[in-house]
């Protein structure tokens, strides 16, 4: 405890003798003599201007503060900003036109082992990754506007991609036109909140081996697919959007070998798939909305202990489709607009059990090209059919209480 008090008075010391360095005042041409410069805790203040100094390397605790957002050019060559410090903050600039390699990632900014940095109101533009945090902890990216114009994934990279880093805060960025938006890879404690995801070439998110982390009324768009959580367990997932996101293997969240995780108040709007669940284990899956998807739900029969209650499934070409016979997972209070029951005692729940499982959804899954017949008076017959007196589908995959209503938060 004393010895925490004495580095406390230490920083303190040093931030209470911090001082302002101007570029362009007092003999001081260039950020790099700035930075040289500058001190501990200094604020060094750069004006209006097209900076193309090459890699400007931040090795000090210092504030960055950019006027009337001078542009930091890159020329296609190096990578823009390093910050190879902690205690930074980068505010108000415009980065554009990094180096690219696939070997170096070069990014419009970098953070090498780093803890608490802060890089925030930023605009980025043409960089290969747009911002890199590598070994980070306790590390703060917000509002910023993160765009590139890849076309394919090789040669891009990833818009914010975090890598072993712990307790990262991603708040209120724009992403667009990278390979995945936003990346984490053996990211752990961390947060992403209120982030716009759109029109990047593979995933809006895109998470690996990052455990206990949570992302939170953020936006997925126009996406090769929306989001991915991989290998990963303890994932919080609320009132985020995942919308518009098509191909033939596209979908609105992958949850692929992952449990223990919460799935809460999203909505999955106009994708092909909307949820896409391959060996998921004991996924709260609670309060969604899922409308106007070719499949509303694919849930792979490796999935298990997974319990969906009270979700919306609405307008959707199928509902739900697996790949075998076998059930371990509940549904309960469910509503589902093609449900055709009744509900003599008025209480909001149906007095019959519900099959959402159409006998048709599952030979489209072993037959794709089947999906020609679509709407066709034969598929009719089979699926009502099928409903009337299972014998092709599985019996437990039933919700037992239907809701007559669409379920209200």
């Amino acid at each position: 405890m004393r010895l925490r008090a004495i580095v406390f008075l230490f920083l303190l010391t040093f931030k209470l003798s911090a001082k302002t360095v101007w570029v362009g005042k007092m003999g001081v041409k260039t950020i790099k003599e700035a930075l040289s410069k500058a001190v501990a805790f200094d604020t060094v203040y750069v004006p209006y201007g097209i900076y193309k100094e090459g890699n400007l390397v931040v090795n000090k605790p210092v504030c960055l503060l950019g006027i009337n957002q001078p542009v930091l050019d890159g020329q296609k060559k190096f990578e823009v900003l390093s910050i190879r410090a902690s205690d930074v903050k980068v505010n108000g600039f415009k980065v554009q036109h990094s180096g690219f390699g696939t070997l170096e990632d070069p990014g419009a900014i970098k953070l090498y082992n780093a803890h608490r940095v802060e890089v925030s109101n930023n605009e980025l533009e043409d960089n290969f990754f747009g911002i890199y945090v590598q070994y980070g902890t306790n590390c703060v990216v917000k509002n910023n506007k993160i765009k590139a114009y890849g076309t394919e994934e090789q040669q891009i990279g990833n818009g914010i991609h975090c890598w072993k880093s712990d307790s990262l805060q991603i708040i209120g960025n724009q992403i667009s036109g990278h390979r995945d938006g936003i990346y984490f890879e053996f990211v752990t404690h961390s947060i992403i909140w209120r982030n716009i995801s759109k029109k990047n070439i593979r995933y809006g998110l895109h998470f690996m081996f990052s455990n206990n982390d949570a992302y939170i009324g953020n936006v997925f768009k126009e996406n090769g697919a929306g989001v991915a959580v991989m290998f990963t367990k303890g994932v919080t997932m609320i009132n985020n959007v995942f919308e518009e996101n098509w191909g033939d293997a596209s979908y609105g969240l992958l949850l692929k070998e992952i449990s223990d995780s919460y799935v809460f108040g999203n909505k999955f709007i106009h994708n092909t798939a909307g949820v896409y669940m391959e060996g998921t284990n004991r996924i709260h899956f609670e309060y969604n909305v899922l409308e106007y998807n070719g499949w509303g739900l694919k849930m792979q029969a490796n999935c298990m202990d997974n319990e969906l209650l009270e979700n919306n499934f609405v307008a959707n070409t199928f509902d739900i489709s697996t790949n075998g016979t076998l059930v371990l997972n509940i549904f309960t209070g469910n509503y589902w607009d093609k449900y055709e029951g009744y509900d003599l005692n008025r209480d909001g729940t149906g007095d019959i059990p519900y099959h959402p499982l159409s006998l048709f959804s599952v030979i489209v899954e072993n037959y794709p090209s089947a999906m020609l017949l679509y709407r066709s008076i034969m598929v009719s017959l089979l699926d009502h059919s099928e409903k009337i007196m299972p014998t092709l589908t599985p019996d437990n995959f039933v919700d037992n209480t239907p809701s007559m209503h669409a379920i209200k938060r």
